[in-house]
């Protein structure tokens, strides 16, 4: 009976999922102003979840003696930090391009000094890297989630974002994809950033080496909160930051091979639609939209940290 009721609740769901992408949607757009239409979709993204991955079977427990643990046969995974240490997990796998997805709950109330990373980094002096950064603040503060992207070991591409909830209240669905002609980092469906491949101008782009997953929680309260002002109060400790429903549509690298048939840009067909992926009309105005309410911090227009010149992919329409 139990179960028959379970069943009965899902295909109610899928209904009203149906119901509201099919029917509700478009009746709505047809009365919205493009301000109305963009907090509608971040509204429907904030509801859309990523199908679920295990993590006993896609990560390992890094460190953090015992701080971090895997929970519900694996459906969920939790980090923690007190004074002693923080924690962190990484892929089992190694990923050439991908579309990741990961929901996570932010370490709730004073926060301050603390950071939650999830990023893709290769090993070695010369890595590449593509960072989610969460940066805890005082109680009543917003978080600043900080992007960034490395090539051959170099950064300095920073964009950083307040969100528009609370990333503590529950779980959120973070994306990165990248493929060879761009990364896009994602919040709940919604873009906030586009890296494009610009190295026809010369601007270096992560295209040759694989990158892991990782995650950690950890104290940086030399530098996270307000350059360092504000500092981590341990009477609230342990912090705990969680995760669910982690997926990757993506190429894995083994053994010098990757699973894809072919990492050129002509390959799209056989790879799946995100090897090609762009941001349509709409996605571009999302984008535009969280950039000029939520950016709180952009690299290219920062004009006193490169007195010579902004990059050269700054310079770029």
């Amino acid at each position: 009976m139990a179960g028959r009721i379970m069943l009965v609740s899902a295909f109610r769901i899928i209904n009203f999922s149906l119901f509201i992408q099919t029917l509700l949607v478009p009746r709505l757009l047809k009365h919205m102003s493009m301000a109305s239409m963009l907090h509608l979709f971040l509204v429907l993204g904030s509801l859309m979840a990523a199908s679920a991955g295990n993590f006993y079977k896609d990560f390992d427990i890094t460190w953090g003696d015992g701080r971090a643990k895997m929970l519900n046969n694996g459906d969920l995974l939790t980090l923690s930090l007190d004074k002693a240490s923080g924690s962190g997990f990484q892929s089992k796998n190694e990923y050439l391009y991908g579309k990741i997805d990961m929901q996570l709950k932010l370490v709730p109330g004073n926060s301050a000094g603390t950071v939650t990373a999830y990023y893709l980094k290769s090993p070695g002096s010369t890595w590449d890297e593509i960072d989610f950064e969460f940066l805890g603040n005082s109680s009543g503060d917003p978080y600043t989630l900080h992007t960034n992207v490395f090539t051959n070991g170099k950064g300095d591409r920073e964009q950083q974002f307040h969100l528009w909830f609370d990333p503590t209240a529950d779980f959120h669905t973070y994306s990165i994809l990248w493929n060879p002609q761009r990364i896009i980092f994602s919040v709940d469906g919604t873009p906030i950033r586009e890296f494009k491949n610009s190295e026809s101008i010369g601007v270096p782009f992560p295209k040759n080496q694989p990158m892991r997953i990782y995650s950690s929680l950890w104290n940086a309260d030399d530098w996270a909160t307000r350059g360092g002002l504000v500092k981590t109060d341990w009477t609230h400790a342990p912090f705990t930051a969680s995760y669910r429903n982690f997926n990757a549509e993506a190429c894995v690298w083994s053994n010098g091979k990757s699973s894809c048939a072919s990492n050129s840009a002509s390959s799209t067909s056989s790879n799946g639609a995100w090897f090609s992926q762009e941001l349509d009309s709409t996605n571009q105005n999302r984008l535009k939209w969280v950039q000029k309410n939520y950016m709180i911090y952009n690299y290219c227009t920062d004009t006193k940290r490169f007195p010579q010149g902004l990059p050269a992919e700054c310079r770029i329409s």
